[in-house]
């Protein structure tokens, strides 16, 4: 008997984890549950203060623009120095992703693509299918997607207008955690994103501005 395939189903196996368990809803409760929506309704041009930390290295700080279509799924980003200098700037756009300028450290390998993604799951609402809607043991309302690439994706709320975001791995574990508070003007003031990966890091973003864009704009970023 073959061990090697054994041992990598058990270690498979092993790594997954539990997903937390979801309470379907009474009857009565089916017309008052909607999904938690902290996403963005409409196109707009974004402007952040992120303050970013890697595992292990000091904090550093930087301006973000964002300029997203919640109905095209089109978006493109910038970030920059708190004295204007473009450090980064990308779109996306009939999902290709195109990248203008990417200065060290922002020129790794899948940086770009990886914070594409971190945008479309803080700013766009899931792709996929709706698996469950329901509550949590803590009571916070909450819905499940499973996209298209098999990851799976919380978004859950807790009835004062605080809003999280968890992204799992197709076996269950957690790969990003995102919270959203301070509602103002359908706008959240503040995210906070947690990415857990190889090299774990943190981002808060704080509002400093939001441009509404035309519904048919291309959502390009960067200087005028």
């Amino acid at each position: 008997m073959k061990l090697a395939p054994l041992i990598i189903l058990f270690l498979f196996v092993a790594g997954c984890q539990t997903l937390p368990v979801i309470k379907e809803p009474l009857p009565s409760e089916k017309t008052s549950l909607a999904c938690p929506f902290p996403f963005l309704h409409k196109p707009a041009t974004l402007i952040h203060a992120i303050e970013a930390r890697m595992a292990g290295s000091a904090k550093s700080a930087v301006i973000g623009i964002t300029s997203a279509n919640p109905a095209t799924r089109e978006l493109s980003c910038a970030i920059m120095t708190a004295e204007g200098m473009v450090l980064f700037e990308a779109k996306e756009s009939a999902g290709t992703l195109y990248v203008s300028r990417a200065l060290p450290p922002f020129d790794a390998p899948a940086f770009a693509q990886n914070m594409i993604n971190d945008i479309k799951l803080i700013f766009f609402s899931p792709e996929g299918n709706l698996q469950k809607a329901g509550f949590l043991p803590t009571g916070d309302a909450v819905c499940r997607w499973r996209s298209q690439n098999a990851a799976i994706i919380d978004v859950r709320e807790d009835g004062n207008d605080k809003v999280e975001i968890l992204r799992y791995s197709s076996c269950g574990k957690l790969k990003r955690q995102i919270k959203f508070s301070n509602l103002a003007n359908n706008y959240y003031q503040n995210i906070e994103l947690h990415a857990r990966e190889l090299a774990n890091y943190s981002l808060l973003m704080n509002l400093i501005e939001v441009q509404s864009l035309p519904a048919t704009n291309k959502n390009r970023t960067g200087k005028k």
